[in-house]
């Protein structure tokens, strides 16, 4: 073996995980075989904001190994500490480095591991963590009465915007252009509005959710709402502040509360700010260089040049930084506070600046101690680099969490056999090596979004997003026995999710059944007929215990992997206790876990089996003793395990 340092082990990394500024951390190398006794000197390279050092450590021996130990005060300051170990021998140097776990031995210069330090007082409300999320699309999830919001188009009508209305609940979205038109817009509504959801909200509670997050209300020509006319008014297809209070107060009855989009990095063309149209009095700063939002966007050529969203000239970027913006901004999050919303989830974060996230942090907090700000932020949170830096989305002061894109596809890549158990398990004992507990418990698990390929379509064999165009996308349907196998998948994939780190979140429609390719199609409508009872029966189970049980929604952690297809999530806190185990093969497998099984991760050291169980999906009971729990598991099934005694 010849040297071994494991991040993920307390013997060589400890505490593990991301720690607060100023705290100490002891990092160890072990050496054996040869390179024990030709060893002359080991040293802790670190990095730190460009600042490299060097740093001996002491060294114990013992049964033919040494162990070399390095006391390591964290900066004092937020941001990511790097290190790997050099190794002086007679013959020359030698490193050892890796990212996560286990590393390697190296003759150059090997990757570096790293510690994120964060600000000690950064804490995510426990109302948030302990909860469960409901994502909905406004437009596709209810409607009031026969028509909706349909009876409301004639606003927009009247400012000559196009708009189409579908005269059935159950059509395709739109995804060709209209009629007289050359490019498709998304300009068609069902009529999905606030009272539509207000009416559905006892079918939300009886799932446990606590958290309503609702894709852009503002006022916009389209039915997706991220090209925002005016921040301050709820679009009137949607209903008006009325049905917002009304919507808010009647969650509230149910322990449920109000998540706003936050579209920040650009506007519409078509709003008050901007108003390439005269439609809101021709007071924007494309018709007025003394436009009072004329600092807020960025013109090459006045007034038909401008720096836009990815090219989009319908979506005019904004200088989040201006001071009237910031101002603005403020203004809005106050209002929609005062109406009882005070959580906020980012639209693009990574395109948003560090201090305009730390405002609005500070803003949100400022209203309400148990406000949450979520990034919309695919990649991996505390190594993410975007606007020319590394972005501090983890230290502390900007966001309680993301979506979590990067445990979905882990989650979905596991359950359509694209990688091992063993895969899945160092995929997400990575990730919480590096997000500050408070942020891991903080992020949001999803399986679908409004941007994603619906889970049940993933998991049911569709090709991806870029493999077909939109015209065979709008056709795909999985074939019913594929549709079965997704069907199957999808409860192991939530059971998943809910024994993860991190708030669950259910995508609308997702838990009977839904299915959908790319943006529009994972936009439809959610069935009137109420879909797969069967499947939502089986998801409001898990969600529900998931909310109920301590050890799922705020204990410590563990995995192991069985083999390529099985895996298990133990779960404790106090004398609550859970245990998750996944068998993803279409043969059945028999495991026998023991507590001596979870080796990696923080918690591991901490496991301990109850003596019984029940499985809260069958009713069955097992029990555990000193030699472990012996498991039979039918072919892609799932076990949630719930201490008995």
């Amino acid at each position: 073996m010849g040297a071994v340092h494991d991040s993920r082990n307390d013997r060589y990394r400890f505490p593990q995980g991301a720690v607060s500024c100023g705290n100490n951390v002891m990092l160890a190398l072990q050496l054996d075989g040869a390179l024990a006794y030709t060893a002359r000197r080991i040293v802790l390279c670190t990095c730190f904001d460009g600042n490299a050092e060097r740093h001996d450590g002491e060294c114990t021996a013992e049964n033919g190994m040494r162990l070399y130990r390095f006391n390591l005060k964290m900066p004092d300051r937020t941001g990511l500490l790097w290190y790997n170990f050099a190794i002086y021998t007679q013959d020359g140097v030698m490193y050892y480095g890796g990212s996560s776990g286990r590393g390697y031995l190296s003759e150059g210069e090997p990757a570096s591991y790293r510690i994120t330090v964060y600000d000690g007082s950064f804490s995510v409300p426990r109302r948030h963590t302990e909860g469960v999320m409901y994502q909905i699309f406004p437009d596709r999830f209810a409607k009031s009465g026969d028509e909706g919001g349909l009876r409301r188009l004639p606003y927009h009508e009247n400012m000559g915007r196009r708009v189409y209305a579908h005269e059935n609940w159950d059509e395709v979205p739109l995804y060709l252009p209209l009629d007289g038109e050359k490019y498709y817009s998304p300009c068609d509504f069902f009529g999905g509005d606030l009272e539509g959801i207000r009416n559905r909200l006892k079918y939300l509670s009886d799932m446990g959710v606590t958290m309503l997050y609702l894709n852009p209300v503002f006022e916009s020509p389209s039915c997706h709402r991220y090209n925002v006319s005016d921040y301050m008014r709820i679009d009137p297809i949607l209903g008006d502040e009325n049905d917002l209070k009304n919507l808010v107060e009647s969650a509230k009855h149910y322990g449920i509360e109000l998540m706003f989009d936050g579209v920040f990095s650009h506007t519409g063309d078509d709003s008050v700010y901007f108003d390439r149209y005269g439609n809101y009095g021709k007071n924007g700063a494309y018709q007025s260089e003394d436009s009072p939002y004329r600092d807020w966007y960025d013109f090459e050529e006045f007034p038909d040049k401008y720096r836009s969203w990815w090219g989009f000239d319908t979506l005019p970027e904004v200088n989040e930084l201006a001071p009237s913006y910031v101002e603005y901004v403020k203004r809005v999050i106050d209002k929609w506070h005062s109406l009882g919303v005070k959580h906020w989830r980012l639209d693009v974060a990574d395109e948003l600046p560090d201090e305009f996230i730390a405002m609005l942090r500070q803003k949100v907090k400022a209203n309400s101690h148990d406000g949450v700000l979520i990034g919309e932020v695919w990649e991996e949170a505390s190594n993410k680099h975007s606007m020319g830096c590394r972005r501090k989305y983890v230290d502390g002061f900007e966001l309680d969490g993301v979506m979590d894109y990067v445990l979905r596809s882990l989650i979905l890549d596991f359950l359509t056999c694209k990688i091992s158990a063993g895969a899945f398990l160092d995929g997400a004992l990575s990730q919480a090596e590096h997000y500050p507990e408070p942020f891991l418990y903080g992020k949001m698990n999803l399986l679908s979004s409004h941007d994603t390929i619906r889970a049940i379509t993933v998991l049911g064999g569709a090709p991806g997003r870029d493999d077909l165009p939109r015209e065979k996308q709008a056709e795909f349907r999985l074939d019913e026995d594929a549709l079965q196998l997704a069907k199957r998948r999808f409860v192991l994939a939530v059971l998943m999710q809910a024994a993860m780190p991190g708030v669950p979140c259910v995508y609308y429609g997702d838990e009977v059944g839904m299915t959908g390719m790319a943006d529009p199609f994972c936009r439809g409508t959610f069935p009137a007929d109420g879909g797969d009872g069967e499947l939502a029966d089986k998801v409001r189970r898990i969600m529900r215990q998931r909310r109920a049980d301590k050890s799922l929604n705020s204990g410590g952690y563990a995995l192991n992997a069985y083999g390529e297809d099985v895996l298990a999530v133990v779960r404790m806190s106090g004398e609550s206790s859970s245990v998750v185990v996944v068998n993803r093969s279409h043969a059945k497998k028999t495991v026998r876990i023991k507590k001596e099984d979870f080796t990696q991760g923080k918690y591991a050291a901490r496991v301990t089996l109850c003596r019984r169980y029940t499985n809260l999906l069958s009713g069955k009971e097992y029990e555990s003793g000193d030699a472990g729990m012996l498991l039979e598991l039918e072919p892609l099934e799932g076990l949630l395990l719930i201490r008995k005694d």
